[in-house]
């Protein structure tokens, strides 16, 4: 997939809904990093919350190009701040960065990541004391301290370093015990392929199922090596890129030995599944079993967090076993704060994203994994199975999809937006509209498991369009006429 052309100049630095990011070498650049890093752990120490009286600030990283060296320096432009940074010893999924802040009761973490962006990316993303992303309102603070040019000068220094993936791992089993797992994987005849997309979460799953799991065959792992290149696509949950996980899923299958693939972006928190069948299964599909688990299995507490793209599968699962939805705008930033503001049982978003009650306000795809086969061992079917007999038995099958159309211009983008927000489409598809909901864009509800969703970008003239209906070929259908009607000029 081509890339985008890359700017000639660097933008200027600001925080988006989870952290700085820019093109390496043009937006980032050490130069450039090491005072937002600085601003950063000082509005750390800054925020802390009161008792809190450590000065350590851990320091993670993912496989990109010059991650490892990136996070090395800023080491010292935190010393220069008057804390301690804690570097890991290796790339690390950014959840293993969460987890070590609540685990040593640090003043939070600074992460080198871009995420799921394409290979040239590079970016910051900033962790506070309570192991998740901080608020729009503290990168706002950062971005002052910048706008003020406050001195700080890089202090050199031994380097501390620390196990942060062994420490993680560790963590994760004493949240969850793994040693059923990998047992009832084998009593299934189920193979687990993992698709880290030679991201950082690399290894992670293999380590907890254990050897034995591994010589078994019940997991397996490919992409497993770094490459900051990330096999020329960008390190994204998506089907497009996922073609080498389906086939080798569909391969065990037909061999007699059914699979399921699991897949985590390139810093380990978003996740997605496919199926015995090939299916890609993202959280649309996925949410729902967790709820379904969670709440009927295991009897766990909470309510049930959802963003306003999310299926209404979620809700209908969640409500049919009595438990409470809140529908917020699209971000995980949102659901992190009902997870710091009550009981919740599981929160998620469409693009892969899920937090859990019981472990961090934070997205952990390697736990979200092992709660995935937890709910499989349970069941005792593989993936596209329990799936099936899941929709059936709230609702029926329901199919989705979302497209990305970038506009003409920003003028052409807000002509549209002034037509949504006056004169909504009375009719979609032939079919009428039943309700206009503004949560986050304007979603247009056709019916139930049926409605369109017009959301913009932050700042480009990019549109996301996503699509909820009955069958394949309807969200094909509605994608097709929003595409049309937006185009309109």
């Amino acid at each position: 997939m081509a890339s985008a052309p890359l700017p000639l100049a660097p933008s200027a630095i600001a925080f988006g809904t989870d952290g700085w990011r820019g093109i390496l070498g043009v937006d980032i650049t050490v130069e450039r990093l090491l005072p937002v890093a600085a601003a950063a752990a000082a509005e750390l120490a800054y925020a802390a919350p009161e008792g809190l009286a450590s000065r350590e600030v851990v320091i993670g990283y993912d496989r990109r190009f010059l991650a490892p060296e990136l996070a090395e320096a800023i080491c010292s432009a935190v010393r220069g701040v008057n804390l301690t940074p804690l570097l890991a010893t290796s790339a690390t999924p950014t959840p293993a960065a969460s987890w070590a802040v609540v685990e040593r009761g640090a003043l939070g973490a600074l992460v080198i990541t871009a995420s799921h962006n394409p290979p040239e990316w590079l970016g910051l993303k900033i962790k506070g004391p309570f192991g998740g992303s901080v608020e729009g309102d503290f990168t706002q603070r950062v971005e002052t301290r910048l706008a003020a040019g406050g001195i700080s000068v890089p202090s050199p220094g031994e380097l501390q370093r620390f196990d942060a993936l062994g420490s993680y791992v560790n963590g994760l089993r004493s949240r969850l015990d793994p040693a059923p797992l990998a047992a009832g994987l084998q009593q299934l005849g189920l193979t687990v392929i993992v698709d880290p997309m030679h991201g950082s979460a690399a290894g992670v799953l293999p380590a907890l199922l254990g050897p034995e799991a591994i010589a078994s065959g019940a997991i397996q792992e490919i992409r497993a090596n770094r490459d900051p290149l990330f096999g020329g696509n960008p390190p994204e949950p998506l089907a497009p890129y996922l073609g080498e996980l389906i086939s080798a899923v569909q391969a065990s299958t037909a061999a007699g030995r059914p699979a399921m693939g699991i897949v985590f972006d390139g810093d380990g928190d978003r996740i997605a599944a496919i199926d015995e069948r090939g299916r890609f299964c993202s959280t649309q599909l996925l949410m729902p079993l967790f709820i379904d688990h969670l709440a009927r299995a295991r009897g766990l507490p909470g309510t049930v967090i959802k963003t306003v793209s999310g299926s209404d599968l979620m809700r209908r699962v969640a409500e049919d076993l009595g438990r409470p939805v809140v529908e917020k705008a699209v971000g995980f930033k949102y659901i992190a704060a009902e997870m710091l503001a009550g009981e919740v049982l599981v929160g998620g978003e469409e693009s892969g994203g899920v937090g859990f009650g019981m472990h961090l306000p934070e997205r952990d795809a390697p736990f979200a994994a092992l709660l995935l086969i937890e709910a499989l061992v349970e069941g005792g079917v593989p993936l596209g199975e329990r799936l099936d007999a899941l929709q059936r038995a709230h609702g029926g099958a329901a199919s989705y999809d979302r497209l990305d159309l970038r506009l003409a211009d920003m003028a052409a983008r807000r002509r549209l937006e002034e037509q949504l927000a006056q004169a909504p489409p009375e009719q979609v598809a032939g079919e009428p509209v039943l309700e206009v909901i503004r949560t986050d864009g304007v979603k247009l509800r056709l019916g139930p498991s049926h409605w369109l969703m017009l959301r913009f970008s932050g700042t480009e003239p990019l549109l996301r369009l996503y699509c909820e209906a009955p069958s394949a070929e309807r969200v094909a259908e509605v994608l097709a006429w929003a595409r049309r009607y937006a185009l309109e000029d």
